[in-house]
């Protein structure tokens, strides 16, 4: 099996597809149960081949797999993993992909933590694959981590990933809108569906990933609502709550938090977006 032959031509036709053609590189060690930069590795892909059995099935697999990439199918879903903060997340059909974006989010919600009196309670409002949540669980250890999902679909993928990364995460099956009646917490985080519903997403995000994890409505603002009175409904006075929103958001994110919240904030993601806002409850 020529290595070189077969990313070069899967690169080609990655680029004609206007999709990464990095993509090809981890779609291949993802098939040879290495890691990317082990591809650049003459030494350690001399042995990893000469420990296959069959080259030809290795080949077949890249390809198909290959196939459904260009096909736009999420990297994530055909390797079966999305990286987020130091962690790997399990992920596929029928859960959103973590986001990088995310990541400032978590930031923000670890240095709140600590200076807060131990222990901190976290609760996470759809909390999709449990990415936020395991990582605020394993870089803050002695928070006490709630995700709250709805999705039997992603319920799968939260469970696998809190059953590998960290049991300590307790898992509700429920909507937020009556998730958790009398309990209150420290801090929400919330990752809402707020796509308006008539607006065109990517075909990778549009033709495979949930649509009840995407779309908010027909302005895209009905369900963030939806989650901000759960978390007014959840925090203790002074409690914190930090929400994700699109870049057009921000100011009506604003107005509904206005009723129960102060210090309202607009925060940017890593590429300078307005894309989340924290706030305290009244």
């Amino acid at each position: 099996m020529d290595i070189k032959a077969l990313l070069r031509n899967a690169k080609s036709q990655l680029a004609e597809s206007q999709i990464s053609q990095v993509d090809a590189e981890h779609l291949l060690a993802h098939v040879l149960g290495i890691s990317r930069m082990d591809l650049h590795n003459p030494v350690l892909i001399e042995t990893t081949l000469a420990a296959v059995s069959d080259s030809d099935v290795i080949e077949e697999q890249f390809l198909t797999v290959l196939d459904r990439r260009i096909n736009h199918e999420p990297l994530q879903y055909l390797t079966g993993i999305a990286p987020f903060r130091y962690l790997e997340i399990e992920v596929g059909p029928g859960v959103l992909v973590p986001r990088p974006e995310s990541e400032l989010l978590v930031d923000a919600v670890l240095t709140h933590i600590k200076n807060l009196p131990a222990p901190v309670s976290v609760i996470d409002l759809g909390a999709g694959s449990g990415a936020l949540a395991l990582a605020i669980a394993t870089e803050a250890p002695d928070t006490r981590v709630i995700a709250v999902e709805k999705s039997p679909e992603a319920i799968y993928w939260l469970k696998k990933n809190v059953s590998v990364i960290a049991e300590n995460v307790r898992v509700v099956e429920g909507d937020v809108a009556d998730a958790l009646p009398g309990i209150k917490c420290d801090v929400v985080i919330a990752n809402p569906p707020y796509t308006p519903d008539a607006q065109a997403l990517p075909r990778d995000v549009a033709g495979f990933e949930p649509h009840a994890a995407l779309f908010g409505g027909p302005t895209g603002m009905e369900l963030p609502k939806i989650f901000i009175i759960a978390a007014a409904r959840l925090l203790k006075s002074a409690g914190v709550l930090v929400i994700e929103h699109t870049e057009e958001q921000g100011a009506d994110i604003a107005a509904e938090l206005t009723l129960d919240f102060a210090s309202i904030t607009l925060h940017d993601d890593l590429v300078g977006r307005p894309r989340w806002t924290s706030a305290v409850r009244r």
